[in-house]
């Protein structure tokens, strides 16, 4: 260990001198109160050190002492439906101890809980040859949730022995011998260095959706399983709630939720809801598949920086079990505000706005990290690591380097659009902006798994009908609706059905809130189905006043707020009517 002491201290950025022994990003223990802290720069023997902790208090002369290991967090059972701090600090364990609502400075409490008991069932044997990866046993840790315990990497040999029963995280329940004859013991919890992407044997192509049940993602810009997305928008546009979405519905085993520089309004909200929210899948608390990172915006700037590198860590590790899991980062630009205010601190030439000149290769490093996966050990497993991350530019604009910088990482934009805010169209993302560059390579899983196969097309269609909407629009502000052409008319109102009725969904009504892709699939098909047979009835002659003021119209805007055990036998009641109601219009030209 290298111990030193204080030379400078600017807010959180501690100088200290005497650590010629010290390594980059070994964590530091500073002062009297032993404040966790980050080695971030040396010189000679000197370090600079982002302190995660308020450093009011601390002077020259101050004690620091290294740790001699890097930031790491503990990975174990426990950790599913707990609330952490941006260096996994326990909150709830916290607020046991200290009876505040506030962050005591310099409290030392386990990330793991060490004094619960968990049962371990093996699924290895002695004499077993297991590499890093295997699966030596698993562990219930909720009703959800079973946790696989690997072997920890780096470590290769023979079971020697492995036991069945009740243990804390830090007992042994296996040995493994290794060939040069050395045995190491195996605990149920391991570390990880959070700056350092878990290792797997090898990326898989991104050819399936994550799929989200909300309808504008979906159907027109799908992000893939293991794909990362960014979710641009000014305040009041709805990223949090379109992220709490997400949580809820993505079809994903885990979620890991980061609340990085959040209001802490909006993070109490967060912890409030998770835990009363019901897994569709299992009807328990949503939180009893849910890690939550809570590192709100009064809290120490510089554990703001390590946070997303805490969640990304959390979310490998349930990745490497084979679940699917989803990660939200909300948001990154509060992120790159703290690597913003910690290299101003250490004197660096700043880049764009400000910014650190290495702000576009950090954002990549967390981005990449995202991916499906094949697993290591014997029988590798398939893993996802879907990344979400909200960005929130100063004033709405997207030409800012935060922005900038992550869309030139992601494949997915979701562009939120103020107006569409305004006007209380929500999801307000904006379908002429907005795209996905996995499009292409997932329209054949979306054919062949949707019935009918006709999933893209019908998507381009609607497409083309918004963009066409798009154009016309300009001509209408200028000479009015009246101007345009019946074949036109009936195109508006078509892409109006498609904004309306399609886009348009409510995250706060029971059965609006998820769209499973059938459902979807059928709205498409009534949408387009109303377009194409009123556009079959204009071509004999209808009138257009008509075919717009058809009853079967309200039907098809209400039908997404039909239970999914109801769909069928409304969808075909829809379809009735429309074709009888086409008939009759057709039927008064007829007469007139």
């Amino acid at each position: 260990m290298s111990a030193g002491v204080i030379k400078k201290v600017a807010g959180p950025l501690v100088v200290a001198t005497g650590m010629r022994d010290a390594n980059m990003f070994d964590v530091v223990r500073v002062g009297k109160e032993r404040l966790i802290g980050e080695i971030i720069e040396i010189h000679g023997d000197e370090a600079s050190i982002q302190v995660y902790e308020e450093t009011a208090g601390l002077g020259p002369g101050a004690p620091v002492e290294s740790t001699g290991v890097p930031m790491s967090v503990e990975l174990g059972p426990g950790l599913i439906s707990s609330i952490y701090d941006g260096i996994q600090r326990p909150l709830e364990k916290i607020l046991e101890l200290t009876g505040s609502n506030n962050l005591a400075r310099g409290v030392e409490v386990p990330s793991i809980d060490r004094e619960k008991k968990w049962h371990f069932v093996p699924v290895a044997a002695a004499g077993d040859k297991v590499q890093a990866g295997d699966v030596l046993g698993t562990v219930k840790e909720t009703d959800i949730v079973e946790q696989k315990i690997m072997v920890p990497f780096g470590i290769e040999g023979t079971v020697d022995s492995i036991t069945e029963g009740d243990f804390l995280v830090t007992d042994i329940i296996a040995k493994i011998k290794a060939e040069d004859g050395s045995t190491q013991d195996v605990a149920m919890m391991q570390r990880w260095p959070v700056r350092r992407g878990r290792p797997y044997v090898r990326k898989l192509p991104p050819d399936k959706p994550l799929v989200t049940g909300q309808r504008v993602v979906d159907t027109f810009f799908p992000i893939a399983m293991g794909g990362t997305a960014a979710v641009p928008g000014p305040f009041g546009s709805g990223k949090t709630v379109v992220q709490h979405q997400l949580a809820k519905w993505a079809e994903a085993d885990i979620v890991v939720y980061i609340g990085c520089g959040e209001r802490g309004n909006e993070m109490t909200d967060v912890l409030n809801e998770f835990p009363e929210l019901k897994d569709p899948k299992t009807g328990k608390s949503l939180m009893e598949r849910t890690v939550l990172i809570a590192n709100t915006s009064d809290m120490p700037v510089a554990a703001r920086e390590a946070s997303i590198y805490t969640g990304i860590t959390i979310a490998e590790y349930f990745r490497d079990m084979g679940y699917s899991v989803a990660l939200m980062g909300d948001s990154t630009s509060r992120w790159a505000e703290a690597l913003r205010e910690m290299s101003g601190r250490l004197e660096e030439m700043p880049g764009e706005e400000g910014y650190p000149a290495y702000l576009g290769s950090r954002l990549a490093q967390f981005y990449e990290r995202a991916g499906r996966v094949e697993t290591l050990g014997t029988n590798p497993r398939e893993g996802a690591l879907s990344v979400i991350g909200a960005v929130s530019p100063a004033g709405g604009d997207i030409s800012e380097p935060v922005t900038q910088a992550t869309l030139r990482i992601v494949k997915v934009f979701w562009s939120l659009d103020s107006a569409l805010a305004q006007q209380r169209h929500f999801p307000a993302i904006n379908w002429l902006s907005s795209y996905s560059l996995y499009l292409d390579g997932m329209g054949k899983w979306f054919n062949e798994s949707v019935e009918g196969g006709d999933w893209m097309a019908l998507r381009q269609e609607m497409m083309s009908l918004l963009q066409d909407e798009a154009e016309l629009n300009e001509m209408v502000q200028l000479v009015g609706m009246d101007a345009l052409s019946a074949p036109d008319r009936l195109k508006m109102e078509a892409a109006r059905s498609i904004r309306e009725d399609f886009l348009h969904q409510d995250a706060f009504h029971e059965v609006d809130t998820y769209t499973s892709l059938e459902k979807q699939h059928l709205m498409m098909k009534l949408v387009l189905g109303f377009y194409n047979s009123s556009n079959d009835a204009l071509s004999k002659g209808a009138s257009i006043e008509k075919l717009v003021s058809m009853d079967v119209r309200e039907a098809i805007g209400r039908f997404k707020y039909t239970p999914e055990n109801q769909i069928g036998a409304e969808f075909a009641r829809i379809t009735d009517d429309l074709s009888k109601e086409i008939q009759q219009v057709l039927a008064e030209k007829e007469d007139f």
